[in-house]
């Protein structure tokens, strides 16, 4: 039993020694590669050149696309449709007759409205002659009486006769205009069963046929008919998030892509920037509020990012035809991306977006007086880490805008310099002012890469 307990005790012995002998060699590895602070060589990290070129900043927004102009057919009247003459996808004219609705009860109104008229026009001479007889009764009793051969009760009849006679006059008038204006009233009415085209275009949606019944707009919302828009002049309306619109103006030039035509990229011009919002999801965690921008398509040919035109400083604007000028085959709800090109900045330096973090300047500084906590006042400022033979030197910049993979520098580096951009975890939060490093090898592991801090 003894010798059982001593082997067992051997056994513990040689794995506590062979744990030890593997913690040393790993710690005198991690001391020589700088992984505890004070290595010769520091710990390696990537580094990319600042460099000067030329960034575009880009609103990238999703939507369909839309005719300019379409407007909804819908009847002034109420009945049935006895006559269409065209088809949904027709090509129309301004003036065209799209659709006839049976007239028979309107014919019937301006027949019974002219004969009113005709009614009223006699009624109207009847008190003519009415009244002209009652004057010249009341001019004779008006002489008789004043040569005293009349009473003044045969007078006065006379005078209330004639104008009563007058007042009648009048009113007859006013019946001829009323029954002129219901018989003119019923003639527009018999008018407004045949609808015409109000433009050119094209027949983009047909949602009745001969033989309906449709309600006109007069009573209430109305039936729509059909729909005509202008295929020739298209755009695409797509909702920006609020955070971008603010970049967004109107003229910027963008680049289309269509669903439909993956191979493809149309030229486009933002036209109008809605001032309202589109909110989704309100009072929810998933709430979102977009606004609704315009662009227009104006061609169909290729356009790269960097094909578009710059003034080295200032934002990037093209004037928009006002012709028609959209490519063919383009039709409404086809979806598509829109890249806006909101700004361009050239020859400017630049540095990946990674290369780019925050520090708080107060802490650096030692902190302040103030205790730890929520009271403590924070002074956040952009920096990048230079590498500089083996040590970081952390660089306060000013950036502008930025595209995909670099952002624009305007203050703080003057191009040349080679900047870290990674390991992420050491740019974001561990890397300080004078922390030595070593530039990764391209053969070495990337995820060994840690920062050697000075002790």
């Amino acid at each position: 039993m003894a010798t059982s307990s001593s082997s067992r005790t051997r056994r513990i012995l040689y794995i506590v020694g062979g744990l030890l002998v593997v913690g040393l060699a790993a710690g005198v590895t991690a001391w020589s590669t700088g992984f505890l602070g004070n290595g010769e060589e520091g710990r390696p990290v990537e580094v990319a050149e600042a460099e000067h070129r030329t960034i575009t900043q880009v609103v990238t927004a999703f939507g369909r696309a839309q005719p300019e102009t379409e407007v909804t057919i819908s009847p002034d009247v109420s009945g049935e449709i006895v006559e269409l003459t065209v088809r949904e996808g027709d090509q129309v004219k301004k003036g065209q007759l799209l659709t006839r609705l049976r007239p028979d009860n309107y014919v019937a109104e301006v027949e019974r409205a002219r004969a009113e008229v005709s009614q009223a026009r006699a009624t109207l001479s009847e008190r003519r002659a009415d009244s002209l007889q009652a004057r010249q009764q009341f001019e004779r009793q008006e002489k008789l009486y004043d040569k005293g051969v009349v009473s003044d009760a045969d007078f006065e009849t006379a005078q209330s006769t004639y104008h009563q006679s007058v007042a009648r006059l009048e009113a007859a008038r006013y019946q001829v205009e009323s029954a002129e204006a219901r018989l003119q009233d019923s003639r527009e009415q018999l008018e407004k069963t045949r609808i015409y085209a109000p433009m050119d275009g094209t027949v983009s949606k047909l949602n009745v046929e001969a033989g309906e019944r449709v309600v006109g707009t007069s009573q209430m919302q109305g039936t729509e008919i059909m729909n005509i828009a202008r295929l020739d002049q298209m755009e695409l309306e797509v909702d920006v998030n609020e955070n971008d619109v603010v970049n967004v103006a109107l003229q910027d030039t963008a680049a289309i892509e269509i669903d439909a035509y993956p191979d493809r990229r149309f030229r486009g011009a933002v036209t109008e920037i809605a001032n309202s919002a589109r909110v989704s999801g309100e009072g929810t965690q998933d709430q979102v509020t977009n606004f609704p921008v315009k662009v227009r398509v104006l061609d169909a040919h290729n356009v790269d990012a960097g094909q578009v035109a710059s003034n080295g400083s200032g934002v990037t604007r093209q004037e928009v035809p006002t012709g028609p000028d959209a490519p063919p085959n383009l039709r409404p709800g086809m979806s598509g991306t829109v890249d806006i090109f909101t700004q361009t900045m050239a020859d400017v330096v630049s540095v990946p977006i990674q290369a780019v973090t925050v520090r708080d300047f107060n802490a650096l500084d030692g902190g302040s007086d103030e205790p730890e906590g929520l009271d403590r006042k924070e002074d956040l400022r952009r920096v990048v880490f230079v590498a500089e033979a083996d040590t970081a030197r952390m660089v306060e910049v000013e950036t502008s805008i930025s595209d995909d993979t670099h952002v624009a520098v305007v203050a703080g580096l003057e191009g040349g310099e080679n900047v870290i951009i990674g390991p992420y975890s050491a740019v974001s939060r561990e890397l300080s002012e004078g922390d030595r490093v070593r530039i990764r090898d391209k053969s070495e592991d990337g995820s060994s890469m840690e920062i050697a801090s000075n002790d």
